[in-house]
């Protein structure tokens, strides 16, 4: 299973609300979280069902920069 980390400007509990939707059209909630504790907003993703690429437009889309840490 691969895992993908990003930087993100995913800040609260609102913002998880908000991107929430856009990730879960192709992740379960148990394949992704949010460090919203660490200064960076570090998303995690563990998944094969999804690539780097399309975790990035779903951020875009929902509103939030990203910026890709790990891969």
């Amino acid at each position: 299973m691969k895992t993908h980390q990003f930087k993100t400007t995913i800040k609260c509990a609102g913002c998880l609300e908000k991107v929430s939707p856009f990730l879960n059209e192709q992740l379960t909630p148990e394949e992704w979280n949010v460090d919203i504790l660490n200064p960076d907003k570090i998303l995690t993703v563990h998944s094969d069902k999804i690539t780097a690429d399309e975790i990035e437009e779903k951020v875009i889309q929902a509103g939030f920069r990203i910026e890709r840490i790990r891969e």
